[in-house]
């Protein structure tokens, strides 16, 4: 079946034409011009004028980056803005289903909460790897989206090339790949394939590896039809100046970042080793992201004794197939030692 986008964007959003700021109607293009357009403090610090609602500059850093055309490319504040415009646009609130995949990052069923939609769980397979078949009898005419995350959080795994193309081929709607933690993985980006799949959306995210959690920006990659409609409803200035500028000097100096991630994957293989003899550690799962899920004796018990000794883990046993576990961001050098130490004294 020919995937059409115009059948799945909300009515509501069709025929939308997005709000016109002072900064779409005019772009300044660098000469001295005397700005009474925008109701803005005329008095100069750096802030007082609107910052640009496309983001033109930094989005001409990240087409060279990913190497897509700059209309392929959308900025969130934080990859969850990313998602609930998707929602938004094209999920009609209590009609619309979407599909996750439990355990997952859990901000893609508050969405669904939010947005009145329902969310369809389907659980990943013991291995931590998507339940194809599952996923694909869970769709049926209102399944708008299917969500995913690669390499996935909590587990830290990356789920199979193969079955993310099944998916894309299979599924008739949008499938959403949230790749917040590509930079560690082994496994190659599905960008690539934006190309060949007109119903791939990819999530970015600057949190991770790039070490900007506090400026909250995150990217969407897809086609610039997807990124149009998206448009429409984006706010006008949901990216601030401060933000742009900040991700503009890491995006363009990558150098150190990379040094940071390559540290950051030499310390989890250093911390998978030391976790290995862990007495209170029953199993360790593969990861291709900057933490490790972990087995214990006694989760709650564990987290409070290393809560004891000032350290802040992430107990992840309420989620499906997740019993027991703790989840260990890798640290500093100096930050994973006092972890194996204490981890050692407890176990």
């Amino acid at each position: 079946m020919e995937f059409k986008l115009d059948r799945l964007v909300r009515k509501s959003v069709k025929g939308l034409l997005p709000y016109s700021s002072a900064r779409d109607e005019y772009t300044s293009e660098g000469n001295s011009m005397t700005f009474l357009d925008a109701n803005e403090s005329p008095y100069p610090n750096g802030i007082n004028r609107y910052p640009d609602p496309q983001q033109r500059t930094l989005k001409f850093e990240l087409s060279r980056k990913y190497q897509v055309p700059e209309t392929s490319i959308l900025l969130g504040n934080g990859s969850d803005e990313v998602l609930d415009l998707i929602y938004r646009a094209f999920c009609e609130p209590n009609v619309d289903n979407i599909i996750t995949m439990p355990p997952t990052y859990g901000m893609y069923k508050v969405l669904a909460g939010i947005n009145a939609i329902e969310n369809r769980e389907v659980l990943l397979t013991s291995d931590f790897q998507l339940n194809i078949e599952g996923i694909l009898n869970a769709v049926d005419k209102n399944t708008k989206l299917i969500l995913l995350c690669t390499p996935n959080n909590p587990t830290g795994n990356s789920f199979s090339y193969d079955s993310l193309l099944k998916l894309l081929v299979d599924f008739n709607g949008l499938v959403v790949v949230d790749e917040a933690y590509i930079d560690f993985a082994k496994q190659k980006s599905l960008l690539s394939e934006l190309t060949t799949y007109p119903n791939l959306i990819l999530t970015r995210t600057l949190s991770k590896a790039y070490g900007m959690a506090g400026i909250r920006l995150g990217i969407c990659l897809a086609s610039k039809e997807i990124i149009a409609t998206l448009n429409k409803i984006k706010p006008p200035y949901n990216i601030n100046e401060l933000t742009q500028g900040r991700a503009l000097q890491e995006i363009i100096n990558e150098e150190q970042t990379k040094k940071r991630i390559a540290e950051i994957i030499s310390e989890k293989e250093r911390l998978l080793e030391a976790l290995s003899s862990v007495k209170c550690i029953k199993v360790i799962y593969p990861s291709e992201a900057n933490f490790i899920l972990a087995k214990v004796d006694d989760a709650p018990v564990r987290y409070k004794q290393l809560l004891a000794k000032g350290i802040v883990v992430r107990n992840r046993s309420t989620q499906p197939l997740c019993e027991n576990t703790l989840r260990f961001s890798i640290g500093l050098p100096s930050e994973n030692d006092i972890l194996i130490e204490a981890l050692k004294k407890i176990g």
